[in-house]
């Protein structure tokens, strides 16, 4: 229902901007940000100004060429034809119902207390899970895992992580090793199990005294803190809550409404 809402076509009815960015100008025409928001809802989660330069300029260039082609269209007299007039037709019916489902959801409330008591009833959806934050040399064989916690043998704290630094660097075959072996914090099921296994038996500041084999190689792991699985707190995820219960209120409000046009209405299943 939420993809209903926030479809593309209510959306590029809904957000014109007033100072739109042009990109160019086709005949005298600006291609700007409507134009470019069309055609990156091909690429969900992409942002245009996160891409680089070159796939940017290949939006535009995209861009242009649908704006001389919608305009050909135009001229063609496409729109006097029955399938043009039967499309808008159904456009126009399916934009309706989607502004008129976004007013219906920007009007439902949901109260603070209902937010707070399912934070306090359901404690269990709030859990976060216990994570570590380590760093990892990876090797190819056993002999090199071995020489390596043999040159960490003896250290502590400081010491410890310059020198697993300077391994991982020199060392390591895994894509972390010019970041010193830095993988930052992770959950259990993060990782291959062997590897979790390890990271989490050890406490802060330790590293394994063996060798520990998964499918990538072997590795030599130094844990450099720890949380432990706690609730998270209301403020983290009053949010997420709130726009739950009335996503819920929301769809009862339209399948109720739903329920009463049809029982009004007479309708034939062929």
């Amino acid at each position: 229902m939420k993809k209903v809402i926030l479809s593309s076509i209510a959306a590029a009815v809904l957000s014109v901007s007033l100072n739109a960015t042009v990109y160019a100008t086709v005949n005298g025409e600006d291609v700007n940000d409507q134009d470019i928001a069309v055609l990156m809802r091909a690429m969900q989660g992409a942002k245009f100004e996160e891409l680089p330069a070159d796939a940017k300029q290949k939006i535009v260039e995209q861009a242009v060429e649908r704006k001389l082609l919608t305009t050909e269209a135009t001229k063609s007299g496409v729109e006097k034809e029955k399938d043009y007039a039967e499309a808008l037709k159904r456009i126009k019916a399916d934009l309706a119902l989607e502004v008129w489902m976004k007013k219906i959801y920007d009007g439902v409330k949901v109260d603070a207390k209902d937010v707070k008591d399912y934070y306090d009833k359901n404690a269990d959806k709030f859990m976060q899970p216990a994570t570590v934050k380590a760093r990892h040399v990876l090797v190819k064989t056993e002999q090199e895992a071995k020489d390596v916690i043999k040159e960490l043998d003896g250290l502590s704290g400081q010491k410890l992580n310059d020198k697993f630094v300077e391994l991982a660097t020199t060392k390591s075959t895994g894509p972390s090793g010019q970041g010193g072996g830095e993988l930052g914090w992770f959950a259990a099921n993060q990782m291959v199990k062997p590897f979790s296994d390890a990271a989490f038996a050890l406490k802060k500041g330790e590293i394994t005294k063996t060798p520990v084999q998964t499918q990538f190689g072997f590795h030599v792991i130094l844990v450099e803190d720890t949380k432990a699985a706690e609730k998270a707190t209301f403020d983290v995820v009053k949010a997420q809550i709130e726009n739950g219960l009335k996503m819920e209120k929301f769809r009862i409000l339209v399948a109720d409404k739903a329920k009463t046009l049809r029982k009004n209405a007479k309708v034939t299943i062929k």
